[in-house]
């Protein structure tokens, strides 16, 4: 029997070798370049918003399969989800990362994303595992103060 830590282990992987969210999107509302100087992950993040929904969302661009899988699962754990859905589960991944959280019921609402808590106990990919979710906290609040 597998325990936990290899099934994370192996989503990772599958994530970051066969990542279906690598692609362009038709039309999105915004775009933004992620940028970790440390290792050099190049991520651009593409959203399509449509009343307040994260309608679609992808990435293009390079770096270690941790930040590659972290961007894809992103994707497939805040696609369909309201803005406000999105920034809850954006802040309880990165104080899930900051080991600033251990809330079970919050933890839930990360879904497969939950595969990265044990980068915490590795200083020198945390920022990698946070690349994407703080290039998409940014992009949500450019676009909410565009919109008020």
């Amino acid at each position: 029997m597998e325990n936990l830590a290899d099934v994370y282990n192996d989503l990772i992987m599958e994530h970051s070798l066969n990542s279906y969210n690598k692609k362009k999107i038709k039309n999105p509302t915004c775009s933004e370049m992620g940028h970790n100087p440390n290792c050099g992950d190049e991520i651009n993040l593409e959203i399509k918003l449509k009343d307040n929904i994260i309608e679609d969302m992808a990435f293009t661009g390079h770096g270690c399969a941790i930040s590659q899988a972290s961007t894809s699962i992103m994707i497939d754990t805040l696609k369909g989800k309201t803005i406000d859905q999105a920034k809850d589960i954006i802040k309880i991944f990165i104080e899930m990362i900051k080991r600033e959280t251990k809330n079970e019921d919050d933890l839930k609402k990360l879904e497969d994303a939950i595969a990265f808590k044990n980068v915490s106990n590795m200083p020198a990919r945390v920022k990698c595992a946070l690349l994407a979710w703080h290039t998409i906290d940014d992009m949500l609040d450019k676009e909410e103060s565009k919109n008020s």
